[in-house]
């Protein structure tokens, strides 16, 4: 069971880090499709999804460097941070609830299955 812990937080660690790229790199290119938005929503946000995409980056590396590590409380400090921003944006903007999903699911195993091995 730890195994799979270790396993849904390396999947939720490399879906921040590509959640990473499309904020920060992306924004304004390919990421309008993923997020669904405008040419000039996606100017207007560009530095605010900049930053995003950097704290999205850094829950990745906790979690990543707890499984290097073996370190569950950074496992749990990093992947628990992504289930509780997936749980504000379901809650907080309901047409979002799908990405919220799939940003959450990882996360909520990997606490989950860590919790219970």
């Amino acid at each position: 069971m730890l195994t799979a812990a270790y396993l849904a937080a390396a999947a939720a660690a490399a879906l921040h880090v590509f959640i990473f790229y499309l904020e920060s790199f992306a924004w304004t290119t390919r990421a309008r499709k993923v997020f669904g938005t405008t040419e000039q929503e996606a100017a207007n946000t560009k530095e605010m999804a900049f930053n995003q995409g950097f704290y999205n980056l850094f829950l990745a590396i906790i979690a990543a460097v707890g499984i290097a590590l073996h370190n569950h409380a950074l496992i749990y400090a990093g992947t628990g941070s992504m289930l509780a921003a997936a749980l504000v944006l379901a809650l907080t903007s309901p047409d979002k609830r799908g990405a919220a999903a799939k940003q959450g699911v990882f996360p909520l195993l990997s606490v989950l299955l860590l919790a219970l091995s």
